[in-house]
């Protein structure tokens, strides 16, 4: 019980470090610039909830690769029989092969193994080792030639790592600051990019292809030629055969035509490109003449004169911003495979401002609500656990900022909740000691027994709590994904702030004061939990289970009918919140949208009269199908309001939302999973069925909660539920932990009396820690928005049914198998009995 001088150092320095890396993020930008060069500057980062920006999610378009490279295939295809000297009928695509007729059937086999060269084996990854080709024979004079999976895999792979350095030199290109651009899986691409973005200019600028070629124009019906629309509809006879690409350009950027002040892209080839372009023009005076980008055709000028300077001119009905993009992607250059917006969220600076004011309010009046509560607890004791938790917040900002985590507004979320939870290990050390003190220990036994004895139960309860914190970032994205990161941090800091360093200081304080007794008091006693209570709980039991049953039974047809409110991360669409000068004309706004034959559309009132909250169904057809729909939005409200503004965009295609969906549900089941396995390695396994059919009951209520509201179902409703589940687990487990201590003490007291002795031990401390979390979470329910709305309201009453269930479910669920366990071991003793009569 003495504190030695080193471990009263190192934590010093780990609170002073902490401190001194934490302190950036409440420094304005000014006092900042000032700062010294040997201290800390780095902040943590904001998520664009927060200071506004777009979220895209992009996937390489396998039908695109694929017609690609069957295209290419097909040139390749007769090369390579024209160098080998195999005639041959016919090379044509039939569905998903290229299909090559041989002319003499005794030159199949060569013929096969001529074109298997054209795929090479798969280097990497899965299917390492295979061909990229699947090559087969048909009939006697046919050889089909098919992309293998493997093959497809790496393509999509290879395509995704080029794209990203292509990307990044087109964000460069129209000067965003701080991109972030990172690789998701193996066929898709995560662009974040901070600050007002045009929505339009950005699918523009990361999912054109950009892929330029030149064509000279035919006649309509000739071979050779397809019919190739520009911008304005109008069809042209392009030649197929490229004459040159766009591979070839050097340099390409915005100026403005003289006579009109219209802006043109002039673009550089390099040297070869020029002497190609020279002999092009040079044969083809009077010829039109048709630059093609993505299959579109930019411009069809007549050539009036050989071009040998190696430059040209892209001329059309351009605005400026559309020029300047078109410049960047020709600089950028062409990407590997087209890209597809998959997913598509964004947020206004102005939106996100607020974000912060509501975060930063409700979480300080939350920290308040808390503290005040501590205080009254525990009297001066309770300043020490304050310091305690100031000093998890300021540690779990330098966290964020050491691993370079994002904070995100669900993150201050979960800061706020982590100070209600981490309340829970002092309330606990506090009670034990409070017990021991009781019991006629001094203050040195005291302490030491009080900390040991709640030691595991802080240890038990933090476990579970963290299960469903990995959970939720390994399924989980964006900012749910920065509540997971904050929780963790808050939850692992918190078993040094709450106990090893409350643990030295009231040593300290005990040691100076000279303290032979340490009497932990309520600042109030009015109100507070006495010791002692002698509540015979398991006399309501039934009472219990039935009102929990018809509770969950509600659920259930609350869930079937109306059913939940499912967000856009679940059921796909496009939801869109804007803002007005004058209060919204809702019946107006619904009558121009209704026009647009975008299927249901649903408006409502957001927060006030000068908010609306948009929402369209996922719209059939491809994933562009969902951001076309988004344009056609964005240019009819501005029609109906020139005043609109759209402060947040939220777009989800069918593929993400099916995913979201899936992976929602496996991390719900797999968080109820690993609680029964833990709860069964640290107890019994009557105690983890015990646990687990009160959380399946808590959970179920919690979702019939979200049906009776009508709160969104989506990702931050899934952060809730399994915020939740580890909550839920958390109070059972301090129960469990009491009962297991008590089992050991008093091995003939019955069982009925030994969980009422146990619930009545631990009511205080149970009763203590659900109403820190509640108040800490009451202020973000209220004031904290419609971004954390599914998550702060339904915590709130999650708090109060995992507290009482605690008490009238998983107790009287233990109580039955245990009788009838025990009934169970008696026969079994009588059985051998009776044989030997």
């Amino acid at each position: 019980m003495k504190n030695s001088l080193w471990k009263v150092m190192t934590y010093l320095i780990v609170i002073v470090i902490g401190v001194l890396i934490a302190l950036p993020n409440a420094l304005p930008e000014k006092t900042l610039a000032g700062w010294p060069n040997w201290l800390p500057h780095e902040r943590a980062s904001l998520g664009l909830d927060l200071r506004g920006g777009s979220h895209l999610v992009l996937e390489v378009d396998r039908p695109s690769l694929e017609n690609e490279w069957l295209q290419t295939l097909t040139q390749e295809s007769r090369t390579s029989l024209r160098e080998a000297g195999i005639d041959f009928r016919s090379v044509q695509r039939q569905g998903g092969s290229v299909a090559v007729t041989i002319t003499d059937p005794a030159r199949r086999d060569a013929a096969r193994d001529e074109l298997a060269k054209l795929g090479s084996g798969v280097p990497t990854g899965i299917g390492a080792g295979a061909s990229e080709l699947d090559v087969s024979l048909r009939g006697n004079d046919t050889v089909l030639l098919r992309p293998s999976e493997a093959g497809v895999t790496y393509r999509m792979s290879n395509a995704v790592e080029q794209s990203l350095e292509i990307i990044r030199q087109r964000v460069d290109q129209v000067g965003v600051a701080e991109p972030t651009i990172q690789r998701i899986g193996g066929d898709r691409v995560l662009v974040q990019l901070p600050g007002e973005q045009d929505p339009s200019n950005l699918r523009a600028l990361l999912g054109s292809t950009a892929k330029m070629s030149f064509h000279l124009l035919g006649r309509e019906g000739e071979p050779g030629i397809t019919m190739i629309a520009d911008e304005e509809g109008r069809n042209y006879p392009v030649q197929d055969r490229v004459l040159l690409s766009g591979d070839r350009l050097t340099d390409a950027r915005v100026s403005f035509e003289q006579n009109t002040n219209q802006p043109v892209v002039s673009f550089r080839f390099d040297q070869a490109g020029a002497t190609r372009f020279a002999q092009i023009t040079r044969d083809n005076v009077g010829n039109p003449f048709a630059i093609v980008l993505d299959g579109k055709v930019l411009s069809a000028p007549v050539i009036r004169e050989p071009i040998t300077g190696g430059s040209g001119q892209i001329s059309g009905d351009f605005s400026v911003a559309n020029a300047n993009t078109l410049a960047a992607l020709l600089r950028a250059g062409a990407l590997p495979a087209k890209l597809t917006v998959i997913e598509e969220r964004t947020v206004g600076a102005d939106l996100g401002g607020d974000a912060i004011e509501r975060g930063i309010l409700s979480g300080l009046i939350g920290f308040a609500l808390v503290v005040g509560f501590i205080i009254v607890l525990y009297g001066s004791w309770g300043i020490l656990a304050v310091v305690a938790l100031a000093l998890n917040v300021i540690l779990t900002f330098a966290g964020l900022t050491m691993v370079g985590a994002t904070l995100t507004l669900p993150g201050i979320a979960g800061i706020v909740l982590g100070i209600g939870l981490a309340v829970d290990a002092n309330v606990l050390i506090n009670e034990r000691i409070r017990e021991e003190t009781r019991k006629g220990r001094g203050a040195y036994a005291a302490i030491d027994q009080g900390f040991a004895k709640a030691y595991s139960t802080i240890i038990d309860s933090n476990v579970t709590a963290l299960i469903a914190t990995v959970l939720l970032f390994w399924f989980g994205s964006g900012p749910v994904r920065g509540f997971a990161v904050t929780m963790g941090l808050g939850i692992a800091i918190s078993m040094f702030t709450a106990v090893a360093v409350v643990r030295v200081a009231m040593i300290a304080i005990v040691r100076r004061r000279k303290m032979k007794v340490i009497n932990i008091r309520p600042l109030v006693a009015v109100g507070l939990i006495r010791d002692g209570t002698k509540i015979d709980f398991m006399k309501a039991r039934m009472f219990g289970i039935g009102i929990s049953a018809f509770l969950s039974i509600s659920s259930i047809i609350l869930f079937i009918t109306p059913g939940l409110n499912y967000g856009v991360d679940f059921k796909g669409g496009i939801q869109l919140e804007v803002s007005t000068r004058e209060p919204a004309d809702l019946a107006r706004f619904r009558s121009g949208i209704e026009g647009l034959g975008l299927g249901e559309v649903a408006l409502q009132e957001f927060g006030d009269r000068n908010h609306i909250l948009m929402r369209l169904e996922r719209q059939p057809g491809p994933e562009t199908a969902q951001t076309e729909a988004v344009e056609k939005l964005r240019s009819e409200i501005v029609k109906i309001d020139p005043t609109a503004k759209v402060e947040r965009t939220e777009v989800v295609g069918p593929k993400v939302s099916g995913e979201l969906a899936i992976a929602g549900i496996t991390s719900v089941v797999l968080a109820s999973l690993a609680m029964l396995i833990y709860i069964w390695v640290r107890f019994e396994w009557p105690f983890a069925v015990g646990a687990i059919a009160t959380l399946v009951l808590d959970v179920t209520k919690t979702v019939g909660f979200f049906a009776l509201t009508g709160l969104d179902f989506n990702l931050t409703a899934i952060a809730a539920l399994l915020t939740l589940v580890g909550y839920s687990v958390n109070d059972k487990v301090v129960v469990y932990d009491r009962m297991r201590e008590n089992m050991r003490l008093y091995k003939s007291m019955p069982f009925r009396d030994l969980i009422n002795l146990s619930i009545n031990e631990t009511l205080a401390r149970s009763l203590y820690t659900s109403a820190t979390a509640f108040l800490a979470m009451v202020p973000m329910a209220i004031w904290g928005g419609s971004a954390v709305e599914s998550f702060a309201v339904p915590m709130v009453f999650g708090i109060f049914i995992a507290a009482s269930s605690s008490v009238f479910i998983a107790a009287p669920i233990l109580l039955f198998l245990g009788d009838w366990r025990a009934k169970r071991q008696k026969q079994q003793q009588l059985v051998p009995a009776t044989a030997s009569e």
